[in-house]
């Protein structure tokens, strides 16, 4: 199965060029937008990148097109028709006419240009401007093989993202999930990879056995997923790189997938034995296992903290599936869920602030969020049937997939953590068990 090596941000990184640089002496935005429920979408005009020759053109408009859809679907952006854009650029190192877009307010004008070098490779730059100011406030030029040119626009999305919001953006991420595809009775399911937008998809696993849960490390471009075949259910650890598999153990009995710890360096899953099941952790350079429960319940969906120190999980010691929080190293566990209904599947935020779970009740699947003390409970979305809700690397968006049974099969959904924004995200067939990777370095 070939696999396409990673390309790190610092090995097509130019920071230079005289067009480029004279610009990075520019400030700030002038304003910046606070994220938060009641905030309004940024007007943003994003007009075609300029074709360095003629045979740019398709490149050229192709990563305006991305930024264009990454921005309009984190719904806080709202980029303008181009049928109402005042002028069209036709030289990126002209200055824009500022005047002629303030009566559509647009606050951020993102003007480009893609050229193919004479040794083949790509030259993609941009220039993000204050409208009202007429200032920079941002610019970069990138320098890569042009099979790449869909993640510089990933990248130059999430440096307008942070320009005008303040903060990190997620667009230059990948997401693995279980593509399913057959008839509901026959369904085969394979480890698959895409950019978070659903382009790009490769698939890791051939599918003549069974995978579940993939989880993505937070510290690195690898994956642990269930898989069960002849016998015992196995984990297994796979790098994205170079396409390598190893083993982690067999584990009879196992309940749910592992997750990796922060730094990567263990994974914790739970275990059943009976009646009952049990969180363990696993160091997985000793390949030692400790045991972090001891109750007749069944503790399970196992979560780290994102500084490592504290768990989430899911148990029912307590009559029915409930969230529980503890140290990561066992001890007296602390419930935080409190609602009508049973919850499962909780997930930490990569900010620290927010649980994601699963509620269920009434006849309904719903994805939800709470602080990490149980207070503000808020439901962002209900139906029949979600599940498996994984965050964005920056906390912001949440992904999930939604079953609608019968003959039908799952899709993956993302929204907003304020509620807002629900979109569908496209895949070649069924898809579930979403799991957001880091940003990619």
């Amino acid at each position: 199965m070939s696999m396409t090596k990673l390309i790190t941000r610092r090995q097509f990184v130019i920071a230079g060029g005289a067009s480029i640089a004279a610009i990075r002496a520019g400030g700030a935005f002038a304003q910046r937008v606070s994220i938060s429920p009641e905030s309004k979408p940024i007007t943003i005009a994003i007009p075609p990148f300029v074709p360095g020759g003629p045979g740019d053109a398709d490149v050229a408009n192709g990563i305006s097109q991305v930024i264009t859809n990454n921005l309009k679907r984190s719904g806080y952006f709202a980029p303008v028709d181009p049928a109402a854009f005042p002028e069209r650029i036709t030289n990126f190192d002209q200055l824009p006419q500022f005047n002629s877009w303030k009566p559509l307010s647009v606050q951020g004008l993102l003007t480009g240009r893609a050229t193919r070098q004479s040794d083949g490779r790509l030259n993609v730059q941009f220039r993000l401007w204050d409208v009202n100011s007429g200032q920079q406030s941002a610019a970069q030029q990138y320098v890569t093989a042009p099979e790449y040119w869909r993640r510089i626009a990933h990248i130059i999305s999430d440096q307008v993202y942070t320009a005008l919001l303040g903060e990190k953006g997620y667009f230059d991420s990948r997401v693995v999930f279980v593509d399913e595809s057959g008839p509901s009775e026959r369904r085969v399911k394979r480890l698959a990879l895409m950019d978070q937008d659903g382009a790009n998809v490769r698939y890791l696993t051939r599918g003549s056995d069974l995978v579940l849960t993939p989880r993505f490390s937070p510290s690195s471009q690898e994956i642990t997923y269930m898989e069960f075949g002849q016998g015992d259910p196995k984990v297994y650890l796979f790098n994205i790189e170079t396409g390598q598999r190893e083993i982690v153990g067999n584990f009879p009995g196992m309940s749910f997938s592992p997750r990796f710890s922060p730094d990567g360096q263990r994974i914790i899953l739970s275990l059943q034995q009976g009646g009952n099941s049990n969180l363990f952790v696993m160091d997985l350079r000793s390949r030692s296992t400790t045991r972090l429960t001891d109750t007749p319940a069944i503790d399970t969906s196992p979560c780290y903290s994102p500084d490592g120190s504290q768990i989430c999980f899911e148990s029912d010691r307590g009559g029915k599936p409930q969230i529980y929080v503890m140290s990561a190293s066992g001890g007296n566990a602390q419930r935080i869920s409190f609602g009508e209904g049973s919850y499962s599947t909780p997930v930490w935020s990569p900010r620290g602030d927010y649980i994601a779970f699963t509620k269920q009740g009434g006849g309904q699947f719903a994805i939800g969020i709470m602080k990490t003390d149980g207070s503000g409970e808020r439901i962002l979305t209900a139906g029949f049937h979600n599940e498996g809700p994984t965050f964005s690397p920056n906390g912001r968006v949440l992904m999930f997939f939604r079953d609608p049974g019968g003959t039908a099969g799952p899709s993956l959904y993302t929204i907003d953590v304020s509620g807002r924004f629900e979109q569908k995200v496209p895949t070649p067939g069924y898809a579930s068990d979403p799991a957001w990777s880091p940003l990619l370095s």
